[in-house]
């Protein structure tokens, strides 16, 4: 066994860099020539060449498909080949689909295709162009993965692929996000390219006005916007879905939503509005259906004096009808070694140049190959007419001799003929030497001729290289080009947004349990009935407006703020507080406070741990947060946020677990305007922790919540009145632990 000494830290990065080039060359990024990630080249490649499933063929199985593809081309998994496949025929996915699926190939509502055994498929027409003049030498070629046999670097495509249906891909520490465009308009700006390789990138603009989805939907960018987006090559653009009004049924008016955003799933989004209809988010929205079928048609229902601007302002700001596309024009483009390509962000115009420029090399490669080959033909053409004058000669040797090798062996001594030339002369039938034959082979010669001094003509100009592509793309553009499917809307106002205007008015019990579940109840349900999980008990209650909000306050010293609209609404238990924020790992509530609308929270709050350390805030400190919650207390370590009590007098009264407590004024204990630690209130043994802070007058009573759900009832004046910082006096003396107020409900 040989064992090798070498450092961790290269061993690591080399094995890594080969991973990641590996995943940017081989699996990720498209190269900006055919516009094809590997997986994708190698399906169309396998379809036309092994299994010969042109458009006027029938299908076939789809399961062959992959099994061809992972034999010979692609060693990766099945599910990933058979799902780029499916890509490739979805109409929604593609702008201009390449595979001609039959069977269940998936749905905008984002229903999976059916498995590669149940499904067929074949080519599309537009794919052909995309494998182009395969087998002409147009493209390089490699080895495949187990060095069986050939297959293309990439594909000849005639079609600039990379721009009409886009693409998206993750590799390692980069990516890419190329939107679809529409066919006529790219192939605009390509000849005006051909045509003036100076041209302004505003004429190129001209062309090409914006990507072109194929779910409809507009796009909101100004040209500015969108001229800066193409020159950068990255940038958000935003789309948003397009609708219309329809008289429903008795007069009621309706919204019919008919195209969605690029890459939406459907089904999520009419679940995502039927939910805000559910939970009255939507004041005057009744109903959602969706009636679509080979087009989208997303019915909502309205109520009488219903806004409809209004309410499609609150969906495309609330649900998926709005969306930014994150434009990344990131692709391989060649390099020097012809086997692999370099990732370059480009811009528009870079990524057109790279296509002509790749179809300007095809070309001549295309035409070197014809020319080649009608070399061959021409040279065995002149060989035949040569010797049609002494045919009979011709005729006498064949007949002495002893073979085809001795027969074609004396036909070049004779006649000055070349291997190649001989041969073809003696494989030839008897009847194509007769006059009539003679003079096609005459006329035959005479146009390969021509057609060669063409071919060097063309080769030797650049620009009639360039006409040859220009008449080529043209074609494509007439065979398969179509109407823009995406309004590009320039000057688009925002209607003015303002949450609260959407928020229905409703009363309702706020209800959050020491297990940390959330809910509001009509004001009509009684609380202490309310349904609670086994176990469970009531932490706070109170009555509310679906228009305020409430404060959650947690164990590690963090606050969070919810609408109590977004609390649900419902008769069972409710959610758990980690539907609503992002709680940590052992945190809890401690402590939940009201926030009346339109109203900063009047009374000072007084935090406390259960270490015995404490401070005061303004009421107004408390603002509205994110699901992340903001730190109002720094703990220390084995500490916690015991509890939240207003203070609205000048007394405080302190009672631990063991029993212990005391009074003493609350002006004593600090006003923080930041998150901090406070000072002691209460001295804690170890065996000890502070559960209740109250804010109290003199002749008030307060009833303690013991174990074993025992009570009791304290008046303020048995408390001794002190300094803060104290141990106090034993007020609970039947030795059974505090656990805090009843909360009455």
């Amino acid at each position: 066994m040989t064992v090798l000494d070498v450092s961790l830290i290269d061993e690591s990065r080399s094995r890594y860099l080969t991973y990641a080039l590996s995943v940017v060359n081989s699996r990720a990024l498209p190269d900006v020539r055919d516009g094809l990630k590997p997986v994708q080249r190698r399906i169309l490649y396998a379809m036309a060449k092994n299994l010969g499933l042109s458009p006027d063929k029938a299908h076939r199985k789809s399961a062959a498909v992959v099994g061809e593809v992972l034999a010979r081309y692609h060693p990766h998994g099945d599910a990933a080949c058979y799902e780029a496949m499916v890509r490739m025929s979805q109409d929604f996915n593609f702008r201009y689909p390449l595979i001609d699926g039959q069977g269940n190939f998936g749905s905008l509502d984002g229903d999976s295709a059916a498995a590669y055994r149940y499904t067929e498929a074949r080519l599309m027409p537009l794919a052909l162009e995309v494998v182009g003049d395969i087998g002409m030498d147009t493209v390089e070629e490699r080895e495949n993965f187990d060095q069986t046999q050939l297959e293309p670097v990439v594909l000849p495509s005639r079609v600039p692929q990379l721009l009409i249906n886009g693409t998206t891909g993750i590799a390692v520490g980069m990516a890419t996000a190329i939107p679809p465009h529409n066919l006529n308009e790219v192939v605009k700006a390509l000849l005006l390219i051909l045509e003036d390789p100076e041209v302004s990138e505003t004429k190129i603009l001209g062309c090409i006005k914006g990507p072109d989805f194929p779910t409809g939907c507009s796009i909101l960018a100004t040209k500015g916007e969108l001229k800066q987006v193409y020159r950068d090559g990255r940038g958000p653009i935003k789309t948003r879905a397009d609708y219309r009004l329809e008289k429903g049924a008795r007069g009621k008016e309706l919204i019919v939503i008919n195209s969605i955003p690029y890459a939406t799933d459907k089904s999520s989004l009419v679940e995502k509005i039927a939910d805000l209809i559910i939970g009255k988010k939507v004041p005057n929205l009744n109903d959602v259906r969706d009636e679509s079928t080979d087009v989208v048609r997303i019915v909502l229902e309205t109520g009488g004096d219903a806004d409809p601007v209004k309410i499609m302002a609150y969906l495309y700001k609330n649900t998926p009808l709005e969306q930014n596309f994150n434009v990344n024009f990131t692709a391989l483009i060649p390099t020097d070694n012809p086997l692999s390509g370099k990732p370059v962000r480009l811009s528009l115009r870079e990524m057109l140049e790279q296509f002509i420029s790749f179809r300007e090399d095809v070309t001549k490669r295309k035409l070197n190959w014809e020319k080649s080959k009608l070399e061959e033909r021409i040279h065995l053409l002149e060989g035949l007419v040569f010797v049609f004058p002494d045919i009979l000669k011709v005729i006498e040797i064949v007949r002495k001799s002893s073979g085809r090798s001795d027969a074609a062996e004396k036909l070049q001594k004779k006649f000055k003929l070349s291997e190649l030339q001989a041969f073809f002369i003696v494989d030839m039938r008897i009847y194509q030497l007769s006059r009539t034959n003679i003079d096609e082979v005459e006329a035959e010669l005479a146009e390969k001729s021509k057609r060669v001094k063409e071919i060097n003509r063309i080769l030797k100009s650049k620009k009639a290289v360039r006409k040859e592509i220009s008449e080529e793309l043209q074609q494509i553009a007439k065979t398969y080009g179509d109407a823009r499917r995406s309004a590009l809307v320039h000057d688009h106002e925002e209607e003015d947004f303002d949450a609260d205007d959407y928020v229905q008015h409703e009363d309702a019990w706020v209800i959050v349990t020491k297990d940390g579940w959330v809910k509001r109840i009509r004001t009509n349900n009684d609380p202490e009935t309310t349904r609670l999980r086994d176990g469970d008990s009531i932490l706070f209650v109170t009555e509310a407006s679906t228009k305020d909000s409430i404060a959650v306050f947690s164990n590690q010293g963090v606050y969070y703020t919810s609408k109590v609209l977004d609390l649900s609404s419902t008769s069972g238990y409710g959610d758990p507080i980690q539907k609503l924020f992002k709680f940590k790992d052992g945190e809890k509530i401690t402590s939940v406070r009201l926030l009346p609308e339109g109203q900063a929270v009047e009374k000072e709050l007084l935090l406390f741990s259960k270490r015995g350390l404490g401070f005061r805030v303004s009421g107004d400190t408390i603002s509205e947060t994110n699901r992340n919650g903001k730190r109002l207390m720094k703990l220390k370590a084995g500490d916690e946020l015991a509890g939240v009590t207003e203070v609205d007098t000048k007394l405080l009264i302190l009672v631990s677990e063991q029993g212990y407590g005391f009074s003493f004024a609350a002006e004593e204990v600090p006003v923080l305007s930041n998150a901090g630690k406070g000072v002691i209130l209460q001295k804690m043994p170890d065996n000890d922790n502070l559960v209740l802070v109250k804010s109290v007058t003199k002749k008030e009573s307060v009833e303690l919540l013991l174990a074993k759900d025992k009570t009791k009832k304290i008046a303020v004046s048995e408390f001794k009145s002190s300094l803060r910082a104290k141990r106090g006096n034993k007020v609970v003396k039947r030795g059974m632990p505090v656990i805090g107020e009843i909360i009455e409900v």
